[in-house]
């Protein structure tokens, strides 16, 4: 058995991939995009044309209906593959309008449902800022199902858990980037793998919070740089793996073992905490980590939409 399916036994396999030709060898059960993985598939001659369709069927929408639409559209393409669902992201440049969140969301879910989608089948995806968790909360309220991501730290985990959002992306390579970078010449790679790998510890600690005090929401690591987190993490809800370290999972026959243990995560002293709105934002604030990294992927996002927009309104970045 390849570490692909050994994996598959202990933790939900989801692709990380706007590509959706990529997806059948792999037959992940869920799919996750984002602006930047739409972006690169869109460029690609063999999906170019669900932009140009988008373009020539609504020609003259405003900018933000157009983005919607072909978001849609790749999202359908893939959950013509896999059987589950596929996580849509609402427009990083709404991070901290909790109205504006909101309402994009429910048109995303409308396009979804005229191409006869069910609403179970859809996560929208959103910045785990306060705004976007407020959002996300009352979407949850309505029936639709959220995906929080760009979530580094407990205090967001804790406010998400809160709100009762369906599931929520802790991006484990990007928490590891910024302690290799932080630490320099100091860093010591052997020192820092597999259970040892900050990125890994922090979805530890969430994955053993939200078991211990009994939490629904679904847990999915997200953002690998190596196989050595993915297999770190085996026995978490579901784990979001790009292409080509599925690949990588796949031609490999390394013995593989879950990693982590929800009954043993009932026994340990853990003490349950709270945020309201202030203690979010300090509790966020402390963690210098969580706030650069948070602040960066919005800003990348942000940046990754407004190359969508040019290519939308046919004037290419």
């Amino acid at each position: 058995m390849n570490q692909l399916d050994a994996l598959k036994q202990f933790t939900t396999v989801v692709a990380d991939t706007g590509d959706f030709r990529q997806m059948a060898a792999f037959r992940p059960q869920d799919a996750t995009t984002n602006p930047s993985l739409i972006l690169k598939a869109v460029q690609q001659p063999a999906c170019r044309h669900l932009l140009t369709d988008t373009l020539a069927q609504y020609q003259g929408r405003a900018p933000d209906e157009l983005m919607d639409r072909l978001l849609v559209r790749f999202g359908c393409e893939i959950l013509a593959i896999i059987p589950g669902r596929v996580s849509t992201e609402v427009d990083a440049r709404l991070s901290f309008d909790a109205s504006a969140t909101f309402t994009r969301a429910e048109r995303i879910i409308e396009l979804y449902q005229a191409q006869g989608v069910h609403i179970d089948r859809v996560l929208i995806k959103v910045a785990a800022t306060w705004e976007g968790i407020a959002a996300a909360a009352r979407l949850e309220r309505r029936g639709i199902h959220t995906n929080l991501t760009l979530l580094f730290s407990l205090c967001q985990a804790v406010a998400c858990a809160q709100a009762r959002v369906q599931l929520i992306s802790p991006f484990v390579g990007r928490i590891y980037d910024w302690h290799k970078k932080s630490a320099g010449a100091a860093w010591i790679e052997a020192d820092h793998a597999g259970a040892n790998d900050p990125g890994v510890r922090s979805v530890l600690q969430i994955f053993n919070y939200y078991k211990k005090f009994g939490i629904a929401t679904e847990i999915m690591g997200a953002s690998f740089r190596n196989i050595g987190q993915i297999t770190a993490l085996a026995g978490c809800d579901l784990l979001t793996i790009s292409p080509d370290l599925l690949a990588a999972l796949a031609q490999s026959s390394a013995p593989l073992r879950c990693a982590l243990d929800a009954q043993a995560a009932q026994t340990l002293d853990i003490a349950h905490v709270s945020f309201d709105e202030a203690g979010f934002r300090l509790a966020l604030n402390e963690d210098a980590m969580a706030c650069e990294k948070l602040a960066e992927g919005i800003r990348v996002f942000c940046a990754d939409a407004v190359k969508l927009d040019q290519l939308l309104s046919g004037n290419h970045p």
